[in-house]
């Protein structure tokens, strides 16, 4: 997964003169509103609908029902990914929602929920492309875009480290790769294959997916170390979603598929 870019707040539901806040458990929430961290720009996980301004994708879907079933509202906070973190850490919002993957790393940092999707990296070139592309190998010499600091950037740095030469091309944002490759300034675009898919299932698409990696990264709800009941709460939600379907629903209604057994 992701990330970096835009500032923008947004929020789904309001309450009216809101600024009390009430203690529950171990965390905090503005009253009864889970604010939501989410870099909006990562379709089709988050991104704004035809208006401009409404946020839309499976993120989003996903936060408003965690947040219906634990009974408050939901206010996304749009953040650029290279301050999602920091967001996090001055409490500007609860959670961060956001494709995230659970490495290591941020676990030595963070709590995170149960992973809700699984996902890995792929290649994808423009339909009418004549490069002969099938592995990460085959990029040797080639202009790759990606998004920066995300674990498209960390494959594309592995494959460095294994002797790949090939020109990098990173941006802020996944869908500035694309923009490119659709005006043919890059070879090809490495990227979350769920991301990739929103691209491919467009009515007039200009792409095409040369090779498809397994799932090697899982999506978690990400919140501060001392939000253990917080996450209790957040979990229970999604585990009554798998169990009467709704997640299904979702995952059919963004990705066309059921992508339950990912994360299995």
């Amino acid at each position: 997964m992701k990330k970096a870019a835009v500032i923008f707040i947004f929020a789904v539901v309001v309450l009216s003169g809101c600024t009390k806040k009430t203690q529950k458990g171990e965390f905090t929430l503005e009253k009864d509103v889970l604010k939501v961290g989410v870099e909006i720009g990562y379709p089709p996980f988050e991104y704004y609908s035809a208006d401009g301004k409404t946020p839309s994708g499976f993120d989003i879907q996903l936060s408003k029902e965690i947040a219906k079933r634990m009974g408050v509202n939901v206010k996304f906070i749009d953040t650029a990914w290279d301050g999602i973190f920091a967001g996090l850490d001055t409490s500007r919002y609860d959670v961060i929602v956001s494709a995230m993957t659970m490495t290591d790393a941020r676990k030595a940092n963070y709590a995170f929920s149960e992973p809700y999707i699984g996902n890995g990296q792929s290649i994808i070139l423009r339909k009418d492309s004549a490069l002969k592309i099938t592995s990460p190998a085959d990029l040797e010499g080639k202009k790759v875009g990606y998004q920066a600091e995300c674990t498209s950037d960390f494959f594309m740095e592995k494959q460095s480290e294994s002797g790949l030469n090939f020109v990098k091309a990173e941006y802020d944002k996944v869908l500035n790769a694309y923009d490119d490759l659709r005006l043919g300034r890059i070879d090809a675009v490495v990227s979350d294959y769920l991301v990739a898919v929103s691209y491919l299932n467009e009515k007039n698409n200009e792409f095409k997916a040369v090779w498809i990696g397994e799932p090697d990264e899982y999506f978690g709800i990400c919140t501060k170390k001392t939000g253990v009941e917080l996450l209790a709460k957040i979990n229970s939600a999604m585990q009554s979603m798998k169990e009467d379907g709704t997640l299904k629903t979702m995952y059919m209604d963004v990705f066309g598929t059921d992508l339950s057994d990912s994360i299995k």
